[in-house]
């Protein structure tokens, strides 16, 4: 029992590094000022060092991803091996996904930095590619939220079999999967609704839940001795 209140309470402690980390990666878009290619490429230019800051950050929380869900397999495969086992898959596709849009999100600097080769283009024409790619990064990280909410219904469905984490929670978690999967879809096929979309990422509200029962109770209960599928 010991054994596995340790295992949830890193599990928490990863998952809470894994907000932090995303929710600074995530903020790139932030720099973007629509319909202006060179204001947006000036924000990066006078803000390079917390531009770098949301890139390593986003670099970060994929690494941290990683071993999260590996944790969570420990403490959840006993559930049933081979949700805990798709869990892990849906996460591990994603983050080399995720690792693509980053490098969308790197090309600015690097179309910033003042290279002799780049005197072959003017400032309005790299402006114009400094938009495309945070443009690029947009619609992937669109993509990779359909993944970002997958993952969510193995682990949803294993803490509400656990026994040893209030079924609720499961229940909000595949609410959330839902969720992310409608926000990946509307903003790939109708544009002009992803705004309304991504009001539906209230419903994530269970990854806080989630975080905060591992870090302050860990596990309640011995899970039942059920073998696993």
């Amino acid at each position: 029992m010991s054994s596995i209140k340790k295992t949830a309470r890193i599990a928490g402690l990863l998952y809470l590094l894994l907000a932090v980390t995303s929710t600074v990666g995530l903020t790139i878009p932030s720099f973007i000022v629509r319909g202006d290619a060179a204001a947006t490429a000036n924000k990066i230019n006078s803000h390079q060092l917390f531009y770098r800051l949301c890139i390593v950050s986003d670099l970060a929380s994929q690494i941290v991803f990683v071993f999260l869900v590996l944790t969570l397999y420990q403490l959840l495969k006993g559930v049933n091996k081979k949700l805990a086992a798709l869990m892990v898959a849906l996460v591990l596709v994603q983050v080399p996904m995720t690792f693509a849009t980053m490098l969308c999100g790197i090309a600015p600097l690097v179309l910033l930095n003042g290279a002799d080769y780049w005197a072959a283009f003017d400032k309005h024409q790299l402006d114009a590619l400094i938009m495309g790619f945070l443009s690029l990064r947009n619609y992937g990280i669109n993509a990779v939220t359909a993944l970002w909410g997958l993952w969510l219904l193995p682990f949803g469905l294993l803490v509400f079999r656990s026994g040893f984490i209030p079924r609720i929670l499961g229940i909000i978690l595949i609410v959330g999967c839902f969720a992310d999967l409608a926000v990946s879809t509307t903003s790939l096929l109708f544009p002009a609704y992803e705004h309304i979309a991504h009001k539906l990422m209230i419903l994530g509200v269970g990854e806080l839940l989630i975080i905060l029962w591992l870090l302050i109770w860990g596990a309640q209960v011995q899970p039942s001795d059920a073998p696993a599928s």
